[in-house]
């Protein structure tokens, strides 16, 4: 039976680059001389520390930048609240989005199954299962859910026939 599967992932790797490309870019900054700002990469979280708002707004701008050139949707990072830091510093925390929630797997099945397309959805761990006797109606529930804004970055893999 076709089917196909829709997971959430992010290429570490390409995190990593564009978190020192921002690190480097920060370095060689005018604005940023003398400041003790930081972007750190902790397991799944991103942690940056600046001097100040003003910088950390700049920072997070540049590495927003730096993902998107390295095909990391803006979709796949939550962003925390803005802290304060000792001495007078503040502090974000941005988790990288891995996986699809229990509560996106379930709003995922409901939108399908309000499509009326002959295909059933099951959720598997982190990811969702599609099936279908229908290789058009898989590709016209991929398609659904591109149109859709589920504020989750979505990839479609294991497509088999």
């Amino acid at each position: 039976m076709p089917s196909f599967d829709i997971v959430s992932k992010v290429e570490m790797q390409e995190v990593d680059n564009a978190i020192n490309q921002t690190v480097k870019e920060i370095g060689q900054r005018y604005d940023f001389k003398g400041s003790k700002s930081e972007v750190t990469l902790e397991k799944e979280t991103v942690k940056v520390l600046a001097d100040d708002d003003f910088r950390l707004k700049a920072i997070i701008d540049i590495l927003q930048s730096k993902f998107i050139k390295r095909n990391i949707s803006p979709k796949a990072l939550q962003y925390g609240k803005v802290e304060q830091a000792s001495g007078g510093m503040v502090r974000q925390i941005i988790t990288l989005q891995i996986g699809i929630s229990k509560e996106k797997a379930k709003e995922i099945g409901q939108v399908i199954k309000e499509s009326k397309l002959k295909v059933q959805s099951q959720i598997q761990d982190d990811q969702v299962r599609v099936t279908g006797k229908n290789i058009d109606d898989l590709q016209a529930t991929i398609a659904l859910l591109k149109g859709k804004d589920l504020e989750i970055d979505m990839q479609f893999v294991n497509f088999r026939s």
